[in-house]
C-alpha cells in the first residue's frame, strides 16, 4: 500500500510588515497512506488547521515551503457546519455544487444517494440549513465532501458544535462511509479519546511542530514526549474519584509571533532542563525517534 499524500518539511509563514514574520507551521512531515486513518492532535493554536488548509492550497497571503507529494482529490469537513453552509441555499443545491461536471446530468439522483449514504432522507435536499439540527447540518457537510469523490477526507474538529451522542453518530458514520468508499481520513482533533477510536496513526503537534508520532496503540500506551503525556493525563477517566480535580497542562500555547527559544514546550514542561531553552536546541531527549511501521516512514 502506498501513500495518498506525503508531506515533508512543510512550513507556513506570514509577513506581518515592519520586518516581522509569523511562522505558525514549522518543518512538519507526515504521511497519509491509501485508505489510512491518521490523526493530527494538539491544543488550539498549535497549527493543526493551518497545516490542513495548506495541504489543499487554501492559505492566502502566506509563504509555503516544503514538499507535498501526491495529487489526491481532497475534501474538507469543517468544525461548525452552520458557518460553513450557505444559509440562503437549500442543502441539495449546495451538494450539487461539489459534484464533478461529468456527473451533473445525474445530479438529482446523486444528491439523493449521497443524502441516503449519510443517513438523511432525500427530502432533506429541499431544506435550508436553519431548518436542520447541528447533526443534520454536519451530515450535509459530509455529503458535500463525498460528492467530489475524494481520495482524502480532512475532518477538522468535525464534532466541535455537537452534543456527545451526536458526535459519536457523526464520527461512526464518517468512518463507515470512508471505509465503504476507500477514502483516506485525516482527523484533526484535541481529543485523544477520538484518536483511540477512529485513527491508526497519530501525529502530536505543538507550537507548529510535530513533537511525537507513531501508531496509536504505541503512543497512547507509552507516550514519550512530556506534551503527549500531559494531553493524556488531562483526559477524564470514568474510574476517577468524584472529587478528583481535572488535570491540565499549566500555561497556554504561545502565539506564533513569540515562539520560545530552544524547545517550544520548555516553559510549560515539568521535565525541562536548562539546555532546553538555549537557542538552536531542538532535539528533545524525550521525543520519539522516527517511526517505521511498514507504511509510515518519517524522515
Amino acid at each position: 500500500m502506498g501513500n495518498v499524500l506525503s508531506v515533508r518539511h512543510l512550513s507556513v509563514s506570514f509577513n506581518l510588515g515592519g520586518g516581522r514574520r509569523s511562522n505558525p507551521v514549522r518543518d512538519v512531515s507526515f504521511d497519509i497512506p491509501e485508505n489510512g486513518r491518521v490523526a493530527l492532535v494538539g491544543e488550539s493554536g498549535c497549527g493543526k488547521s493551518l497545516t490542513a488548509l495548506a495541504l489543499g492550497g487554501l492559505v492566502d497571503r502566506a509563504e509555503i515551503k516544503g514538499e507535498i507529494s501526491g495529487s489526491p482529490r481532497i475534501s474538507y469537513v469543517f468544525q461548525n457546519p452552520m458557518q460553513s453552509l450557505n444559509p440562503v441555499m437549500r442543502a441539495g443545491r449546495q451538494i450539487e455544487e461539489a459534484i464533478p461536471h461529468a456527473d451533473r446530468p445525474r445530479r438529482s439522483e446523486i444528491v439523493a444517494g449521497l443524502l441516503e449514504s449519510v443517513g438523511l432522507p432525500a427530502s432533506a435536499a429541499a431544506k435550508y440549513p436553519c431548518e436542520m439540527s447541528g447533526g443534520q447540518q454536519q451530515r450535509v457537510m459530509m455529503a458535500m465532501a463525498l460528492a467530489a469523490k475524494p481520495d482524502l477526507l480532512i475532518a477538522d474538529e468535525p464534532t466541535t458544535a455537537l452534543d456527545v451522542t451526536t458526535q459519536q453518530e457523526v464520527l461512526d458514520l464518517m468512518a463507515r462511509v470512508a471505509d465503504e468508499r476507500k477514502t483516506a481520513v485525516l482527523l484533526i482533533t484535541h481529543n485523544l479519546g477520538l484518536v483511540a477510536r477512529y485513527s491508526s496513526f497519530v501525529n502530536v503537534m505543538y507550537a507548529g511542530e510535530i513533537v511525537e508520532a507513531g501508531p496509536v496503540p504505541v503512543v497512547l500506551r507509552s507516550p514519550r514526549h512530556p506534551y503527549t503525556q500531559g494531553l493524556l493525563a488531562a483526559v477524564p477517566t470514568l474510574d476517577a474519584p468524584k472529587d478528583a480535580p481535572l488535570r491540565d497542562i499549566p500555561g497556554t500555547v504561545p502565539p506564533p509571533t513569540d515562539w520560545p527559544t530552544g524547545c517550544a514546550f520548555h516553559p510549560r514542561c515539568p521535565k525541562a532542563r536548562p539546555e532546553c531553552s538555549l537557542p538552536g536546541f531542538k532535539t528533545c531527549p524525550f521525543t520519539v525517534p522516527p517511526y517505521d511501521n511498514g507504511v509510515m516512514v518519517r524522515e
